[in-house]
């Protein structure tokens, strides 16, 4: 997957918030490698405060915690790069904000961090609605540290899509 540009990340988030508003829901967005920048993408969208509702950039593994519940067990074990790890995130979200939908990222952009388990690159990304099932993937992503983030955020919007009765 090439990096997605600027124009490009502006039309998926314009196209999820026209989703998002016919649904009638709200996002939360819980982002770890990508540091707020899918709150960002969303809310460049005109009228996105009908369906944004917050967006916690939690980094560390105290802030997973503290904002997003994230058991210190399952950080212990899986570590912060995980399937386990991204299904607390989404299902925090959600428990933490006034939201209905909420899509979370955790991952190693670079270019240090990676590891022969978990290479620069690998990122997990979840994506809930309140009342149901936390739905998660592995994405292994390649490039420099921006395109690694760009990826992430395009991959998050096109995966809440579907989710929201669009056609990626």
């Amino acid at each position: 997957m090439q990096a997605p540009s600027d124009d490009q990340l502006d039309r998926l988030a314009a196209t999820t918030g026209q989703l998002l508003l016919a649904g009638r829901h709200m996002l939360v967005t819980a982002e770890s490698c990508t540091g707020g920048w899918i709150a960002k993408c969303m809310t460049d969208v005109p009228g996105s405060s009908a369906w944004f509702d917050c967006g916690m950039a939690a980094y560390s593994y105290e802030a997973k915690q503290a904002l997003l519940g994230v058991r210190p067990q399952t950080l212990e074990q899986f570590g912060a790069v995980s399937r386990e790890t991204v299904v607390e995130m989404v299902s925090g979200a959600l428990v933490h904000s006034g939201a209905t939908v909420a899509v979370a990222v955790t991952g190693i952009a670079g270019p240090g961090g990676g590891s022969d388990d978990k290479p620069v690159g690998t990122v997990w990304i979840g994506w809930k609605k309140r009342g149901g099932y936390a739905r998660a993937e592995v994405f292994h992503f390649e490039g420099d540290r921006d395109a690694v983030r760009r990826q992430t955020v395009a991959a998050a919007l096109a995966g809440l899509v579907p989710q929201l009765g669009g056609q990626t």
